[in-house]
């Protein structure tokens, strides 16, 4: 499977959920900036969910909805583009890095769309 393999993508999940941890915990204590804390709060809340739902992708897996393998390419990328282009901007990056935040928006999207396609390769109970 290539770069994407379970193991690949679940190891860039537990990073990206350090990095939500670290990031949030940055906000709190070590910026004074009202703005910038509230950058790093949101872009570390939806970074962190998505990790999460990195790891909800597994699981899907495992109960047979194999097409939830396609959804942490996008996850994952929303994450480094929602939550990286907040964080760039709340540490000084030009106003026009903003532009990027909304297609990390998109990827989510996309991810949840792909999970929900995959749970309905799930047999009922």
């Amino acid at each position: 499977m290539g770069f994407w393999s379970r193991r690949n993508w679940m190891t860039l999940a537990a990073a990206g959920g350090f990095i939500a941890v670290a990031v949030g915990a940055f906000a709190a204590h070590g910026v004074t900036d009202p703005r910038a804390q509230e950058l790093l709060r949101t872009g570390a809340m939806y970074g962190f969910m998505h990790t999460m739902a990195t790891f909800a992708c597994a699981t899907f897996m495992q109960v047979g909805a194999r097409r939830a393998r396609f959804a942490p390419a996008f996850f994952l990328s929303g994450v480094v583009l929602f939550s990286g282009s907040l964080y760039a901007m709340a540490f000084g990056a030009p106003r026009w890095v903003g532009a990027v935040t909304p297609i990390g928006g998109l990827s989510f999207l996309a991810g949840w769309t792909i999970l929900a396609w995959a749970a309905r390769g799930v047999d009922p109970i």
